[in-house]
């Protein structure tokens, strides 16, 4: 892992790090010919692609109800009951992320408000690849669920024999998803954004997927809604001297392990420290089923920062703005609230970010790449559009009609001044004042 050390008056800086760009102009100019191929071609260019990327040939996209039954007939027991632990748990966080439709009437009888409603559809992409996700299935559609959205879709890449992962379709049992396809990459999400002749358009998607995957999304933003350009998976550990560097270490790799780009960030207080941490990295490597991909990640995205204070490390942490952030501090509450930037955030050596990607409760749909200085993670509001109310009695227009009045004619445009003024008029000639 590459090493930087902070002098004590020097402040971490964007300078110091080598973060790419979510933007990809090669996966974005394949994802374009791509999403257009199926938007003109419809279900021939799906299999087309399906064939050529996945190497297998579909007859249908649909996985039929019988397919699903078998494979539910057979998924692990304790494969069942941690998922149904994991849907119950982020079912009860996301219950409390609800927001009611209000209406206030003013004291001149105006009503204002704004109407909460469901979004029709949903698409959920559900990546395949090196790993599969069914807990990526259930923390974009319970919160979809939990938001009201009637009809919620899945789409995942199939396997070279054309079936499904079984614990990817009990979560899609867990999240009540019965509508269920077996296609990937950008031309899943074009599927999804326009439709063909098997698969209905949605109002919106969401779910991670590689570079190709998140060129698409990008491409069709705008005539669908997206949830977020995810990109590589990050963490960010501060540890200080009371922390276990056995449990920093397996912390790090545990992001490293999902992707040859991941990032992992080691922020402490000595190089000794340091020294001791990755000597529990190449511990644990012996014994890691995915070595090759974590220490790639490590080597290659891997930083180590070396600070002289606690404020410095924690100020480094809002620069890098990580996906993950862990506490492995002395009384990590106390620092929560210098944290500005974090997707999510992990207080002590009790809480590894693996409870967060899981069990927890919280959505592990995160903003990665520094994009949490803006962006939350995924939650039920992603899932709901509101529609502002109004509705005036003639004396609250009366109260507003000359503010608007003089607003509208400084931007030149009459009509709107004339359709408040003439209002009054009406008012005044109807009623006789």
């Amino acid at each position: 892992m590459r090493r930087i050390v902070l002098a004590a008056d020097e402040s971490f800086s964007n300078k110091h790090l080598e973060r790419k760009s979510a933007f990809n102009a090669q996966a974005m100019t394949a994802a374009a010919s791509i999403v257009e191929d199926v938007r003109e071609r419809g279900d021939a260019a799906l299999s087309e692609y399906t064939e050529r990327f996945d190497g297998v040939a579909l007859e249908s996209f649909r996985v039929p109800q019988e397919t699903i039954d078998a494979a539910l007939a057979a998924v692990d027991p304790r494969i069942s009951a941690a998922l149904q632990h994991a849907a119950r748990q982020i079912r009860e966080f996301h219950e409390r992320q609800v927001e009611q439709s209000w209406f206030v009437t003013r004291p001149d009888g105006a009503i204002v408000g704004a109407k909460v409603t469901p979004l029709d559809s949903v698409g959920i992409y559900v990546p395949g690849g090196r790993a599969l996700y069914p807990s990526t299935l259930l923390m974009n559609a319970i919160p979809a669920s939990v938001a009201g959205v009637k009809r919620i879709v899945a789409v995942t890449p199939p396997t070279k024999d054309g079936s499904l992962d079984s614990a990817v379709l009990e979560a899609c049992r867990l999240a009540g998803i019965t509508e269920i396809y077996s296609v990937g990459g950008a031309q899943a999400v074009a599927a999804l954004a326009y439709g063909t002749e098997s698969i209905a358009p949605v109002d919106k998607i969401t779910g991670p997927g590689n570079a190709f995957v998140a060129a698409a999304k990008q491409l069709v933003s705008g005539d669908v809604g997206i949830d977020m350009v995810a990109g590589p998976s990050e963490v960010l550990v501060v540890a200080d001297e009371t922390a276990d560097p056995r449990l920093v270490a397996i912390d790090l790799m545990a992001q490293a392990e999902h992707d040859p780009l991941a990032t992992c960030y080691l922020v402490t207080f000595s190089q000794d420290y340091a020294d001791r941490v990755e000597g529990a990295i190449a511990e644990h490597m012996k014994d890691s089923t995915r070595a090759d991909i974590t220490s790639a990640s490590m080597n290659d995205q891997g930083l180590v920062v070396i600070c002289r204070t606690l404020a410095q490390a924690l100020e480094a942490a809002n620069v890098i703005a990580p996906e993950h952030l862990e506490l492995h501090i002395e009384n990590p509450m106390d620092s929560l609230g210098a944290i500005r930037h974090a997707g999510a955030i992990f207080l002590g050596e009790w809480t590894p970010e693996a409870v967060g990607d899981y069990v927890a409760g919280p959505n592990h749909t995160l903003p990665t790449g520094g994009t949490a200085r803006f962006s939350s993670p995924l939650a039920v509001e992603e899932f709901v559009k509101k529609s502002s109310i109004i509705q005036y009695s003639p004396e609250a227009l009366a109260f507003d009609a000359e503010a608007v009045s003089v607003i509208a004619h400084h931007e030149g445009l009459w009509a709107h001044a004339r359709s408040v003024e003439l209002r009054k008029e009406v008012y005044d000639a109807r009623f006789g004042r």
